[in-house]
């Protein structure tokens, strides 16, 4: 039986603001061509009344994610979460980032597969 993970990330997307450091670093740190990644930052727009809209930036994870598995063995963070500008991305126990998942309501808890 596969044994599961023990470390993610917790993202508090409500301060991201786009910037795509977290974006630009992972794809730096694996080699990859720009636009290939294991986080993407989706850009999301609400149409408001009154011809308003409001724009939220999701650092989502994808399935080419493994959290920097050689970074994080020699104790250091995945490289979005170096990187986030916002300081919105935080790696750490699954254990301990669900305990801060209930403090706010636009938070995201993800681990790999």
């Amino acid at each position: 039986m596969a044994k599961k993970p023990e470390n993610g990330l917790l993202i508090d997307y409500e301060y991201c603001t786009g910037c795509f450091a977290c974006q630009v670093a992972c794809s730096q740190e694996h080699h990859w061509p720009a636009g290939m990644g294991g986080i993407q930052v989706l850009e999301i727009i609400q149409n408001l009344p009154k011809d308003k809209a409001y724009l939220n930036f999701l650092p989502f994870p994808t399935e080419l994610c493994v959290l920097c598995a050689p970074r994080t063995k020699k104790g250091l963070e995945p490289a979005c979460a170096q990187h986030c500008m916002a300081n919105v991305i935080t790696y750490g126990s699954l254990s301990d980032l669900a305990k801060e998942l209930g403090k706010k309501p636009r938070m995201v808890l993800w681990s790999p597969k």
